[in-house]
């Protein structure tokens, strides 16, 4: 009696365990995402989900170089001359059907240089990490960006 209870709530720990886990293995959420060069944060991006399909904003700016962009002048389309913070920067980020835990098929801007990539999202770490790929053509880009908590 006193082992079936033991190995029930044993299992039903491993049951919570494993799904609170499998709840983090989506880019939705807030993340700090990190300089290439430097190491550093540098924004606050909050992705949602609405409808299955994945969109981010830069909600803060995490420098302190009080001579970064504000604006992102070099832009194409409408976000030309508009504030990096509050600005979307992830848009139409789909679930990926060819590999688990896989987000692709959008589109997402560097405002500090204007240029759009389409984009590859896959938490990695549990989902305390999620690893950015940006493609234009065969050549891609890749980040890790870090959970805030």
């Amino acid at each position: 009696m006193m082992n079936t209870r033991i190995l029930k709530t044993v299992v039903g720990v491993a049951g919570w365990v494993a799904v609170s886990s499998f709840a983090q293995m989506t880019p939705v959420g807030t993340w700090h995402n990190i300089d290439d060069k430097t190491g550093e944060a540098k924004a606050e991006i909050q992705i949602v989900e609405k409808e299955g399909v994945l969109s981010g904003r830069v909600v803060k700016s995490l420098r302190h170089d009080p001579n970064a962009k504000k604006t992102c002048e070099d832009c194409k389309d409408e976000r030309k001359g508009q504030d990096i913070i509050g600005m979307e920067i992830i848009r139409g980020v789909k679930p990926d059907p060819l590999t688990e835990y896989s987000w692709a098929g959008g589109k997402i801007l560097d405002p500090e240089n204007g240029k759009e990539y389409t984009v590859k999202m896959m938490p990695k770490e549990g989902g305390q990490k999620l690893q950015v790929r940006g493609y234009i053509g065969p050549f891609y880009r890749t980040q890790i960006w870090l959970r805030a908590q």
